[in-house]
């Protein structure tokens, strides 16, 4: 958390919390502006799956920060550079999670219209932390990273 002029600075700007607020806004349209019948099967198997897949790759990119002892919260200097793992196939696989996750949220409660937060949720993500992020790791890794971003994509 950071620091102050000897007091504690709260931050709410990681990406939790806005996954949580386009979440709830998903929620929000879907009870107070409904747009159609409940979801169909399909879209609540889609739905779940998404979530799960969301889930599934944000457990498997925390792993390999474990594994490599470096920090998973965004704003902070990373101690190693991640290539391993889901790593080798986005460089961004906790934001992707997040997206899926919106996705299948949207899905699972019949908010169709909610689905168009996804690609905004995904430039919030770039905006405010994947590039700060790749500026650090440029910055601290400059020909590994250059490398790395040279075969792996930023999404998928």
């Amino acid at each position: 958390m950071p620091l102050r002029q000897g007091t504690m600075r709260i931050t709410a700007d990681y990406p939790p919390v806005w996954l949580a607020g386009f979440a709830a806004i998903a929620w929000a349209q879907a009870r107070l502006l409904p747009v159609g019948p409940p979801p169909p099967g399909w879209a609540v198997a889609a739905g779940w799956g998404l979530v799960a897949a969301g889930l599934v790759l944000m457990a498997a990119a925390a792993r390999e920060f474990v594994r490599h002892r470096t920090t998973i919260v965004p704003h902070r200097a990373p101690a190693a550079l991640v290539t391993g793992g889901v790593y080798r196939l986005s460089r961004n696989p906790i934001y992707l999670g997040d997206l899926a996750i919106l996705a299948g949220l949207a899905l699972l409660w019949g908010a169709w219209p909610s689905l168009l937060l996804v690609p905004l949720l995904g430039r919030v993500l770039a905006v405010r932390f994947i590039r700060p992020e790749e500026a650090r790791l440029a910055a601290a890794f400059p020909s590994a990273f250059a490398a790395w971003a040279g075969r792996v994509r930023r999404w998928i």
